[in-house]
């Protein structure tokens, strides 16, 4: 199927909006957050993640390189590494949409008015950069500077420009429509790379390749033929999938699967390579795929991600194993002390997870999205908006450290989250994720609308038949198990409720107006004539539960972990005056709440701590059975993965060896 017709949408944007699929996604127009986990994390996010993000940005020069840049100066003076215009437009990508979650004139008015200047600021900073021809970026190209597309493997232009186009899209979608400066800046950028990089292989003497050493242009192309109805820029997103895996790039020592170019697209089995890159790809294949009808390649990338959740997804939800190339392991290689797990990866899992749910309409699909949420997305981001992870360990055995406040971080991995790094992709990355939150709560099909996240939220919105129906939400998940949903407008002929009810919720009951009755995991549709006012109550048990770990991850055999509902949980000793290294934990006694209703719930079981092992030499003879010696266990607090590294320095561990 190609685009036939522009979106024409230019308030209540949605990340994604494709022309065909089991799912129609609804936008901030229709879905709003009003309270609750995900509320508190959208405010902070506004008041305190933006500000500050945009303040590092300004302070290390990445905004004023656009200033700066105009085609006539020099190099001179350009600031961070080459990939810096990419975060610029993440963070008003992220800009757009909370201006759309909070459109002017509505409640947190003045932050929406700020966002607006900045963003009206920024547009003609990027546009006075803008070449005639339509090249945009700042490191490239200008006197003194290297020449256009002479490094296409580390260069990021396309990179670059596929998060422009992005930003683009969602400031037409949230207030700017189809006249706004930005989108006429990413027009022109698109309409160069297509004159650049067509099918002739327009790009220049000597065959150089024509993709980019890190996928994302896809998506952005995709998006932008979305909103226009411009066929070549679908066209090209095409192309570009289909010139992945020649291996066309230049050889490189982490070897051409961290470029995503060392096999086809539609000949692979796993995501591979570096995880953020294969993920980006996989997610703008998948666009591609639905906008073209090519389901040969939607069954591929689905099969791919499959197998990638079976084999090489952290417990959290966290993808991308090893360090020294941000990729994904081999099967089963998923050590917890070396968890890379970067958060743009999870950013990006969701981002993979959303168009196959919306193509496909197969909720697992949702325990995806939820799982990396509340255990990645929720964990990066400090309680004060303004530090972060980059990366996302499973095991911290050396203690934290509290980080200055004004230090930009060179390194990535474990913990404390950091005020900024040098590659700071993630802050924004999870801040446009935030703003456009209530978008990958609910969606609508043939009969009626589908849960698939829970948080207190209004839905007004329309069915496919044009009828109006509304609906109200509230709970307190994930620290309670109960979600009502009461009718606030209807029609007088039946339409469907679809509720989800996750793979760990055994013995969830569904209460109505008809009674009460027990439901499977899965989808569950309540299909009829509702009133105005009538409530439908979901009740999870949300009692704590051990899991363990598919006997071929090495790293965590003999190990089991902790989970309440969609959170993991995980040790922490705070200070360091605990070696968690010796713990051991009796998972014959069954983990409970520690105290009823108070948030966020911590978790009780039975462990113990052994002596310090061998100090001159850590090999002998194996130590003696001890795991009848239950009661020398103790009761041990176990919290939230998500709060982990908020209470001051400490040590942590999610996967508990046992007694």
């Amino acid at each position: 199927m190609t685009v036939t017709s522009p979106d024409t949408t230019a308030v209540g944007g949605r990340p994604v909006v494709p022309s065909r699929g089991a799912l129609r996604p609804l936008g901030q127009d229709e879905v709003r957050i009003t309270g609750g986990f995900w509320r508190a994390r959208q405010d902070l996010n506004a008041t305190a993640s933006l500000p500050h993000a945009r303040s590092w940005m300004d302070r290390l020069g990445w905004t004023g390189n656009f200033a700066a840049a105009e085609p006539d100066a020099t190099a001179a003076g350009r600031r961070g590494r080459e990939f810096t215009d990419s975060e610029v437009y993440k963070l008003l990508e992220a800009m757009s949409w909370e201006v759309g979650r909070v459109p002017v004139g509505g409640a947190g008015n003045q932050t929406t008015v700020a966002l607006e200047d900045q963003i009206k600021e920024l547009t003609e900073a990027i546009a006075a950069t803008q070449a005639p021809d339509g090249y945009l970026h700042t490191a490239f190209g200008r006197p003194g500077q290297p020449a256009r597309y002479s490094d296409m493997q580390w260069g990021h232009e396309l990179y670059c420009t596929g998060h422009l186009l992005q930003a683009a899209v969602a400031r037409a979608r949230n207030g700017g429509g189809h006249a706004d400066p930005l989108l006429a800046v990413a027009r022109r950028a698109a309409d160069h790379v297509c004159d650049t990089f067509g099918p002739d292989d327009r790009f220049g003497p000597g065959g150089t390749p024509g993709i980019c050493g890190h996928p994302e242009i896809e998506l952005g192309l995709v998006e932008l033929a979305r909103l226009t109805g411009e066929q070549r820029y679908l066209d090209q997103a095409a192309l570009f999938v289909e010139r992945r895996g020649h291996r066309t790039l230049p050889p490189h020592h982490f070897g051409w699967s961290y470029f995503s170019d060392d096999q086809p697209v539609r000949e692979s089995t796993v995501l591979h390579g570096h995880a953020v890159r294969a993920l980006y790809l996989a997610a703008g294949a998948v666009d591609v795929a639905v906008e073209t009808g090519d389901d040969e390649l939607l069954r591929a990338v689905a099969a791919q991600f499959d197998r990638t959740l079976a084999r090489r997804t952290y417990l959290t939800g966290g993808m991308g194993s090893r360090h020294t190339d941000e990729a994904f392991g081999d099967d089963f290689v998923l050590p917890a002390d070396r968890a890379y797990s970067e958060t743009c990866a999870g950013v990006a899992a969701i981002m993979l997870a959303w168009r196959l749910l919306l193509a496909t309409g197969d909720g697992r699909y949702d325990e995806v999205i939820e799982r990396i949420l509340y255990n990645v997305v929720a964990t990066a981001i400090g309680d004060d908006g303004r530090s972060f992870f980059y990366a996302h360990t499973l095991h911290q055995r050396t203690l934290t450290t509290a980080l200055p406040e004004d230090e930009e971080q060179l390194g990535f991995g474990g913990g404390p989250r950091a005020p900024w790094f040098e590659v700071s992709c993630c802050l924004p990355n999870a801040a446009r994720l935030l703003a456009g939150l209530s978008c990958y709560l609910v969606t609508a099909d043939d009969t009626g609308l589908r849960l698939h996240q829970y948080a207190d939220a209004e839905i007004s919105t329309c069915l496919i038949d044009g009828r109006e129906v509304g609906l109200q939400v509230r709970t307190d998940y994930p620290d309670s198990g109960t979600v009502t949903v009461r009718v606030t407008k209807t029609a007088d002929r039946p339409w469907s409720i679809t509720l989800r009810v996750p793979q760990w919720a055994a013995g969830a009951e569904l209460v109505t107006t008809y009674g009460r009755r027990h439901v499977p995991a899965g989808d569950i549709v309540v299909y009829r004539t509702f009133a105005v006012g009538e409530e439908i109550r979901l009740e999870l048990p949300m009692r704590p539960r051990f899991t363990a770990p598919d006997p071929r991850i090495d790293a965590t055999r003999g190990c089991v972990a902790v989970e309440r509902g969609p959170l993991v949980y995980c040790a922490e000793a705070l200070g360091g005056d605990t070696d968690l290294d010796t713990l051991r934990v009796d998972h014959t006694v069954p983990p409970v709440d520690t105290e009823a209703g108070v948030a966020p719930a911590s978790v009780t079981i039975r462990a113990r701590f052994d002596a310090p092992g061998r100090e001159a030499w850590p090999y002998g003879p194996p130590e003696p059975d001890t795991s009848h010696a239950v009661a020398q266990t103790k009761p041990l607090d176990l919290v939230p993965y998500h709060r982990w590294a908020r209470r001051g320095p400490s040590t942590m561990r999610v996967w508990l060896p046992t007694t």
